[in-house]
C-alpha cells in the first residue's frame, strides 16, 4: 500500500477515535446495575469527555480533514494514483463529515436539515458520478465543490468548540452563521453539478 492510501485509511480510522473523544458514554451504561463497581471511573471519562474531550477530537477531526488535500496531492505528485485510492478516498471524505454532523446533531449543536441537504447534496453528486464512471466519464471537483468542503469544515470545526477561541471576546454565533453559508453553498454546488452533467442523465430510459 503506497503513502496516499495510507494516509486516506488513516483518515477513515481516525472517524472513530474522533466519536470517542466526543460523545460521552450513554447514560444507561454509566448507571447500569452490571457496571457499579466503575461507575465512578465512568463518570470521571464523561466529564473529561464533556470539558477536553471535544478540544481534542477538534484537532483530530482538522488533522483528518487536512489529510484530504494531502494524500491527493502526493497521488498525483508521484504518479501512484491507484483504483485502492480512487474508492477510499470518497468513502473517507463522507465517513468523516457525517461523523462529525451527526455528533452535532446528538448534541444539539445542529439542525437536523441542515444535516439532510448537506448528506442529501452528496448521495445525489455520489450518484451522478457513479452514473459518469460506468459511461468512462470522469467527473471533476467543481470549484464551488472546493467551496463546500472549506465552509462546510470551519462549520463543523466552530460547531464542535462552540465558537472557542472567538467566544472569548463575542457572543456572535459564528457557528450558525457559517453553517448557514455551508448549507447555502452545498445547495448550490449540488444544482451546479447536475446542471453541467445533466447530459450524463438519460432521461428516456
Amino acid at each position: 500500500m503506497n503513502l496516499p492510501n495510507k494516509l486516506t485509511l488513516s483518515r477513515i480510522l481516525l472517524v472513530p477515535v474522533f466519536m470517542i473523544f466526543i460523545l460521552p458514554i450513554p447514560d444507561w451504561i454509566v448507571n447500569s446495575q452490571y457496571l457499579k463497581f466503575i461507575h465512578l471511573e465512568l463518570t470521571h471519562l464523561n466529564d473529561f469527555i464533556l470539558h477536553t474531550g471535544k478540544y481534542i477530537a477538534a484537532g483530530i477531526f482538522i488533522v483528518a480533514s487536512l489529510t484530504d488535500g494531502v494524500d491527493g496531492y502526493i497521488a498525483r505528485k508521484t504518479k501512484q494514483v491507484t483504483r485502492m485510492g480512487k474508492f477510499l478516498d470518497p468513502i473517507a471524505d463522507k465517513l468523516l463529515v457525517t461523523a462529525a454532523l451527526l455528533v452535532l446533531l446528538q448534541n444539539d449543536r445542529l439542525s437536523g436539515w441542515a444535516a439532510m441537504f448537506i448528506i442529501g447534496r452528496e448521495f445525489i453528486v455520489t450518484g451522478l458520478r457513479l452514473i459518469a464512471a460506468g459511461e468512462g466519464i470522469v467527473i471533476a471537483a467543481s470549484n464551488w465543490g472546493k467551496i463546500k468542503t472549506a465552509t462546510t469544515m470551519v462549520a463543523i470545526v466552530l460547531s464542535l468548540l462552540d465558537n472557542f477561541p472567538l467566544s472569548i471576546f463575542t457572543d456572535f454565533p459564528f457557528d450558525r452563521v457559517f453553517m448557514f453559508i455551508a448549507v447555502l453553498v452545498t445547495v448550490y454546488s449540488g444544482y451546479d453539478y447536475i446542471a453541467k452533467n445533466s447530459k450524463i442523465l438519460d432521461y428516456g430510459k
